[in-house]
């Protein structure tokens, strides 16, 4: 069976989620999981409850918030770099305005607008 690994990052309380994470105020943990694994499936690995999981971000973008997680069907690339803050973690001062968006948060934003206000970067989403 062909696997990936996934460089997860993990933010706060989460940290406790990581090896050795505990007590700390982040942790780094590689994650090995089978070719076409998706969000969910790493957060079932990792142990980490979708309830605590506030602000994601995937190589950069944002994909989810707390209380909108349109990302857990999304499917993970070798060498993605997943960043995972908890639910009651602040927005992160360089991504307030102007973060890229995930597809995924970027439909949800399209479809309900008015449940959180963001202004997107103009930068494109990557060929997949």
């Amino acid at each position: 069976m062909r696997t990936i690994t996934v460089d997860v990052w993990l933010y706060g309380p989460l940290a406790r989620y990581a090896d050795g994470g505990e007590g700390t105020v982040y942790a780094n943990r590689k994650v090995e999981l089978p070719d076409g694994s998706n969000m969910r499936e790493l957060l079932a690995r990792l142990g980490v409850p979708t309830e605590e999981r506030g602000i994601t971000f995937v190589n950069g973008r944002l994909t989810a918030l707390p209380g909108r997680q349109p990302d857990l069907h999304d499917t993970l690339s070798d060498g993605d770099r997943v960043a995972l803050f908890h639910l009651n973690s602040m927005w992160p001062f360089q991504y307030r305005h102007g973060a890229a968006l995930g597809r995924g948060l970027e439909r949800s934003q399209r479809e309900e607008p008015d449940l959180f206000h963001h202004r997107t970067a103009n930068r494109p989403h990557a060929e997949e």
